[in-house]
């Protein structure tokens, strides 16, 4: 939205023109990656960029090689971290485990107890460690975002990069996007909702939603069985226009600010309003 209202008030073609000196593109609290071709396609090149990981409670991770994966976790910065396994975090008593604990590819719900207060503090994000020499993670979602209508339990992490996957594969570029489960479709087998803003749609929609759905079921057994044993059928996607995101987030108050949509939600409110966005072929 900041590019975008920078080229309109400027005329120019490209935020490059705009600011000549510009580098370096740091960035957090959001995967990055469903972004960078239509930031880039503003920016005007293919910028570098540094991953970090602030929160009001505490800097907890940043990108300290270009090569190597995750985030570098900061275990000197006055926190102390506890981690709970993501699918036992709503449970009466999860059990906290230390650094010292973790396993690498597991997914965790994190825990932060820091030097200005907070004890037992859960930030809601989750989070998953590709190496413990050193400690490096990737953030997978956040404990609320997730579909779990049939029992699938299907995470930010797997449909961004089931997103990612297929627009690789047919050069599509996404604004935004937000998916919803449709429990009682009439005639039909219940089904994830999709809603796509692009920047760049897919020449084949049909074949565009195929290769995420396949994408899903190669990572999440659960989904799999589901679509496998009919009770699912495949995802649909659905194009909305321009600015949709935009204007449901104005419609909310949530414009701007640190207010980011949903990348799952297991119920239809924000579906059910972005519906009359639907671009009409």
């Amino acid at each position: 939205m900041y590019f975008e209202g920078l080229l309109e008030l400027s005329g120019k073609q490209f935020i490059k023109d705009v600011f000549p000196d510009f580098k370096l593109l740091a960035y957090g609290g959001v995967n990055y990656e469903p972004y960078r071709h239509r930031i880039e396609s503003l920016i005007g090149f293919k910028i570098d960029s540094v991953e970090t990981y602030p929160a009001s409670e505490g800097f907890i991770a940043y990108q300290d090689s270009q090569t190597e994966p995750g985030l570098l976790l900061n275990v000197n910065g006055g926190i102390f971290y506890e981690f709970v396994k993501a699918g036992e975090i709503f449970n009466d008593n999860p059990e906290r485990i230390s650094l010292s604990e973790v396993e690498i590819g597991v997914n965790y719900a994190l825990i932060l107890n820091t030097n200005a207060g907070l004890w037992a503090y859960n930030l809601g994000d989750t989070v998953k460690f590709v190496s413990i020499k050193p400690y490096r993670i990737v953030v997978t979602g956040r404990i609320k975002h997730f579909i779990s209508a049939f029992g699938e339990h299907v995470i930010g992490e797997e449909v961004e990069l089931a997103l990612m996957n297929a627009m690789r594969e047919v050069r599509a570029g996404v604004t935004e996007f937000t998916v919803a489960p449709q429990v009682n479709p009439v005639g039909e087998l219940p089904y994830h909702e999709w809603f796509v803003e692009f920047s760049k749609a897919p020449n084949n929609l049909s074949a565009f939603a195929e290769m995420i759905d396949k994408t899903i079921q190669q990572h999440n057994s659960y989904y799999k069985d589901l679509r496998e044993g009919h009770v699912l059928q495949q995802l649909k996607v659905r194009t909305l226009t321009p600015g949709a995101f935009v204007e449901y987030m104005k419609k909310q108050g949530k414009l701007g600010g640190q207010n980011k949509v949903p990348r799952l939600t297991n119920d239809r409110k924000i579906a059910d309003e972005l519906v009359k966005f639907i671009a009409r072929s």
